[in-house]
């Protein structure tokens, strides 16, 4: 109970804290709903009242004449009511959406931004649709928080607290036969949220668990055919799903046990109303009778209550699997206060590098030392594991080391800003990546403001413009997810494109022809030497073919960089 109502909480006052006035207005709306349908229900219940005490044969002249007036009058206004809490209705449900929609779109915001700081690291996360499951499925989910729970809450409160001061004022005794079981009503909630908190957990567990066996097949599909793992795949999409089934029955008998509950509550409300006025003979009619049509007037917002406690067991379960993902410290710390030196270049120098992905591993560099000056072109050589795309990773700090120094244009790479650092070097990784969007968005992933203009040069510089300009839409023409509508070829070269895009002065070339053919490779590698005139330019790859033209050839062997004798 308590680490649900610290997450629950940590969703109110952290991530939802921005819209307090709309989700404020939004329980508000649902109160004076609430209270609409009292006032409704409670002026038939004084109109019926009254005209049976006018009707009564043993009543005085005068006094049927009172009740008649009374009865009339009060089953006068309910016109106006009647007309007007539908319309309250409306606007309740417009403005307690409108904000959940809101906040949820924050919600989406605030986790991928954390996601986007912490992936380089890892998450934890190896399967993709569990990732999937806690950006949509568990965001979505939190909804239940506020609809399901704080909205019908408010209006519960509210009702519960008029049908006090008002059959208090009457008849204080009917007020406790009505009150009190709406009151347990409005609390049943509370008792029995942790009960399902351990249900909506198993639900959100298993809903990502489903979410893995669909997508990881799917993702390698080339090799989920090739070995004939179709029917092995779908066994284990059969079992998540039934394991998930399974997980939210269990969920759905607690929230229908707390429904059964409610309306057990609210039907004792009304027992209680007539069991007073029988107690309390011709006299307690009138207060019976009201007490009677303000508990069947609250059965509508109390009896579905307890039904609330799943809502916040599932929204608990949402947030712990979103917070657990958000809080894994971010590979590298951003400096606590703005450096005190800028780089005043952009020559990179590294000194006594260490550095290992996991304490268990051994290191991938150990001393190593590298001088990239301004406008030099160095190839770093050597075979997968040497550490060429580590050194890129540290250089972007998308990851840090564990002993000596990297420095940018004299400035230590520790005291800069991530931003600061990605603005003066740019990367092209060996696994570039084009978006299904289109080309010019593409592009301007490296630079949001580039005009046309722009993107025409950096294609020109790519050598990709004339195709470019030959298709029907030119600079809108999509890409396809994961590039599909181009060759290989031409996939580099928009990626390239995209790089040289970037105003950066120093520019990694990550295995920059990694899956080209023999021809295309010499192409797109003899491209660079033109491409990049007037940068700092770091080529990592495996071999040389003789287009690169570097000034500086380092190996990478035992975790230092040693030059190359040919």
């Amino acid at each position: 109970m308590t680490a649900m109502r610290r997450d629950l909480t940590r969703v109110l006052a952290e991530l939802w804290r921005g819209h307090a006035l709309r989700l404020g207005a939004g329980a508000a709306a649902a109160a004076a709903v609430a209270l609409l349908g009292l006032a409704l229900l409670a002026l038939a219940g004084l109109g019926v009242a009254g005209t049976a005490r006018a009707g009564g044969a043993a009543a005085p002249a005068g006094l049927a004449a009172a009740g008649l007036v009374s009865g009339l009058a009060a089953l006068a206004l309910l016109r106006p009511l009647v007309l007007l809490r539908p319309l309250a209705r409306y606007a309740e449900r417009l403005v307690s959406h409108a904000a959940t929609f809101r906040a949820l779109a924050d919600t989406r915001l605030w986790f991928f931004r954390r996601l986007a700081e912490r992936l380089p690291a890892g998450l934890g996360l190896r399967r993709a649709g569990d990732l999937l499951g806690r950006l949509v499925a568990d965001v979505e989910a939190l909804d239940g928080l506020y609809l399901r729970a704080l909205v019908p809450g408010a209006a519960a409160l509210a009702a519960v607290l008029a049908i006090g001061l008002l059959l208090g004022a009457v008849a204080p005794g009917l007020a406790a036969w009505v009150a009190l079981p709406l009151a347990f009503a409005l609390l049943a909630p509370l008792a029995l949220a942790p009960g399902a908190a351990r249900a909506a957990e198993a639900a959100a567990a298993a809903q990502g668990g489903l979410r893995a066996a669909v997508v990881d097949p799917l993702t390698g599909l080339e090799d989920t055919l090739a070995a004939n793992a179709e029917e092995r795949a779908a066994r284990r999409v059969a079992e998540a799903g039934a394991e998930l089934a399974a997980a939210q029955r269990r969920l759905a008998a607690r929230g229908a046990w707390g429904g059964a509950l409610g309306g057990l509550l609210t039907q004792a409300a009304m027992l209680g109303a007539l069991a007073w006025g029988l107690a309390a003979g011709p006299a307690g009619v009138a207060p019976a009778l009201l007490g009677l049509f303000l508990a069947v007037a609250a059965a509508e917002t109390l009896g579905l209550m307890p039904r609330a406690g799943a809502a916040l067991a599932a929204a608990a379960a949402a947030a712990r699997r979103l917070f657990q993902a958000a809080d894994q410290p971010p590979p590298v710390a951003e400096p606590a206060a703005p450096p005190a030196l800028l780089p005043r270049g952009h020559a990179i120098r590294i000194r006594g590098l260490r550095f290992a992905w996991t304490p268990d591993r051994p290191p991938v560099f150990d001393g190593l030392d590298l001088d990239v000056p301004e406008g030099a072109r160095v190839a770093i050589l050597g075979p997968s594991g040497s550490g060429k795309s580590t050194l890129a990773a540290l250089l972007l700090k998308l990851a840090a080391p564990q002993a000596g120094s990297i420095a940018l244009g004299g400035a230590a790479l520790d005291t800069l800003p991530a931003a600061l650092v990605r603005s003066r070097i740019a990367c092209l990784t060996q696994d570039a990546r084009l978006f299904d969007d289109t080309i010019a968005a593409n592009l301007r992933l490296a630079a949001p403001e580039a005009d046309d203009a722009a993107l025409w040069r950096a294609l020109e510089a790519a050598r990709i413009a004339e195709l470019v300009r030959a298709l029907p839409k030119g600079l809108a023409t999509r890409c396809g997810e994961a590039g599909a509508r181009f060759s290989g070829g031409q996939a580099r070269r928009l990626a390239l494109a995209r790089a040289l895009l970037s105003p950066a002065p120093v520019l990694i070339l990550d295995e920059p022809a990694a899956g080209l053919d023999a021809a295309t490779e010499r192409d797109f590698l003899a491209t660079l030497d033109s491409a990049t005139a007037g940068r700092s330019v770091i080529l990592i790859v495996h071999r040389l073919i003789g287009v690169e033209r570097p000034t500086r050839i380092l190996r990478l062997i035992g975790g230092r960089a040693i030059p190359a004798t040919g």
